[in-house]
C-alpha cells in the first residue's frame, strides 16, 4: 500500500507539480510478466500516464484519485505483437480494385480494422505494406489518440523487381505506369536508391517481396526474384539507415538468399527446407510464419474470388504450409508471430496461436512469439513485449491460462494500449 503511494507521489515530484499525471490501478487474479517466467499470482499493477510504474503481489490500495480496474480472476499479459498486417485492406477484394479505389480509402478502412486488430488483444503491430502515406497517417493517428488502434510499426509501399509480387501486375502496360508507386528496382544502385526513398518517406522498416507470392497476378512461381547483390544492397543500406528489413519469401532458395544477405526476417517462409533455415540461423534471421493467412485463403477457394493464376499457386503451397515452424524450432531459427490479416479478416489474428500449437511450438514459445521475441524483432524489447516497470502499458486481460491453452487468446476481455483502455 505505502509503496503505491510513494509511486504517485514520486511521479508528482518529478513533474514539479505542475501537472497532475493519470494513475490506473489494475488488480488481476493472475499475471504473466513474461511469457518465460512463472506466472504470478494475485497482483497489482499500478500505471502512471503511459508507463509501467510498480507490480506487486495481493491487492495494494489505490491512492486518491486512482483509476481503478478490477480484472477479478482474469489473467493479465502483455499486449500482443502481430508482425506481419495489412491493415489497410480487406480479403477477397478484386485485384482491379487498386485502380479504382484511391489511397485515401485505405486510411478509411485501416481505421476500421485498426480498431478491430486493438481489440482483438494486438497493441502493437507491424504494417507490412500498404500505399504510400496510408498505413504512416493511422500511425499518426494511433500514437495521438484520434483513432483507437495499436502501435503501428509501418512499412509503406514494398519493394520489388519490376512484374514482380509487389509491384502492379495484371493490367496493360499504360496501366501499370500509372499505377506504379515507384518502388521497384532493377540492380544493387537503384535498390539502394529505393531503400533510402522509403526511409526519407517514413518508413520504419523497410519490406520487400523476395520471391514470388500467392495472391499477385505475377504466374511465375514462387521463387527468388530478386539477384544476390540486389540483396545484399537493400540490406546493408537499411542497415547502415537503423532500419531492419522485412521479406516475403515462399521458396527455398529465395529464402536461403534473402537470410545469406542479412535480411532480419523472412515473412511465410513456406517452403523453408534445412539448407535454408540453417543460413537463417546462422545470420540471424527470423521466421514469421503467417499461417492464418492460408486459412483465410482455404476458405476463399473454389469461389471465383481468385483468379485462375492465383488458384494454381495457393493449390501448391497447401500441402506445405506450417512445416517450416517445426523444421525451425528443431534447428534454433526464432520463430515470431505474423499472421497476414487482410488476408483473412481483420480482428481473427490470434487464431494463429492454435495453428503455431499445431505445428511445434509449445503454449508458452506461442505467447513468447507475439511477445518477448516479437519485441527483439522490432529492437523494441525495452518498451514492450513485458509487464515490467518502465515499459509501455500494453496490456491485455483473458479468462484461463494461455501457457496451457493458447485459444483462450482468441477472446479478449480488457485491452490497455498505452495507458488507454480501450473503450
Amino acid at each position: 500500500m505505502r509503496s503505491i503511494r510513494l509511486v504517485a507521489a514520486a511521479t508528482l515530484a518529478l513533474l514539479g507539480g505542475t501537472a497532475i499525471a493519470k494513475t490506473t490501478v489494475v488488480y488481476a487474479g493472475r499475471v504473466i510478466t513474461d511469457a518465460n517466467k512463472p506466472a504470478l499470482g494475485p497482483s497489482t499493477v499500478v500505471v502512471t500516464d503511459d508507463r509501467i510504474t510498480s507490480i506487486a503481489p495481493g491487492r495494494g490500495e489505490a491512492p486518491a484519485g486512482a483509476e481503478i480496474v478490477d480484472l477479478g480472476d482474469k489473467t493479465l499479459l502483455p499486449g500482443l505483437i502481430d508482425l506481419h498486417v495489412h491493415l489497410t485492406g480487406d480479403p477477397g477484394g478484386d485485384y482491379r480494385s487498386e485502380a479504382v479505389d484511391p489511397d485515401e480509402w485505405g486510411v478509411v478502412v485501416g481505421a476500421k480494422n485498426a480498431r478491430l486488430t486493438l481489440r482483438a488483444g494486438f497493441t502493437t503491430v507491424r504494417e507490412a505494406g500498404s500505399a504510400q502515406y496510408t498505413a504512416f497517417a493511422l500511425r499518426r493517428g494511433t500514437a495521438e489518440g484520434m483513432i483507437e488502434g495499436p502501435r503501428i510499426v509501418a512499412a509503406g509501399p514494398p519493394l520489388s523487381i519490376i512484374g514482380g509480387h509487389g509491384d502492379v501486375t495484371g493490367f496493360r502496360e499504360d496501366v501499370h505506369a500509372v499505377l506504379d508507386q515507384g518502388y521497384t528496382c532493377t540492380g544493387a544502385v537503384e535498390c539502394a536508391e529505393k531503400v533510402r526513398k522509403a526511409s526519407r518517406a517514413g518508413a520504419d522498416v523497410i519490406k520487400i517481396t523476395a520471391t514470388g507470392g500467392v495472391l499477385s497476378q505475377q504466374g511465375r512461381g514462387l521463387e527468388g526474384h530478386f539477384s544476390n547483390p540486389e540483396l545484399v544492397s537493400i540490406a546493408d543500406t537499411a542497415h547502415s539507415l537503423g532500419l531492419r528489413v522485412m521479406a516475403h519469401a515462399h521458396g527455398a532458395r529465395g529464402i536461403e538468399s534473402a537470410a545469406a544477405a542479412g535480411i532480419d526476417s523472412i515473412e511465410h517462409g513456406t517452403f523453408a527446407d534445412d539448407a535454408a533455415l540453417k543460413v537463417m540461423k546462422a545470420k540471424g534471421s527470423y521466421l514469421v510464419p503467417t499461417l492464418m493467412a492460408f486459412e483465410g485463403i482455404k476458405e476463399r477457394l473454389g469461389k471465383g474470388i481468385y483468379t485462375p493464376t492465383v488458384e494454381a499457386k495457393v493449390r501448391m503451397t497447401m500441402n506445405d504450409v506450417g512445416k517450416a515452424v517445426g523444421r525451425a524450432k528443431a534447428l534454433g531459427v526464432p520463430v515470431a508471430f505474423g499472421t497476414d490479416a487482410g488476408v483473412f479478416e481483420h480482428g481473427r489474428n490470434a487464431g494463429e496461436f492454435a495453428l503455431l500449437v499445431k505445428y511445434g511450438l509449445t503454449p508458452r514459445e506461442a505467447l513468447a512469439s507475439a511477445t518477448t521475441v516479437a519485441a527483439k524483432l522490432l529492437s523494441m524489447e525495452d518498451q514492450i513485449g513485458r509487464i515490467a516497470p518502465g515499459l509501455s502499458a500494453d496490456m491485455i486481460a483473458v479468462a484461463g491460462d494461455p501457457l496451457n491453452d493458447v485459444t483462450v487468446l482468441e477472446k479478449v476481455d480488457w485491452v490497455m494500449v498505452r495507458g488507454r483502455a480501450a473503450d
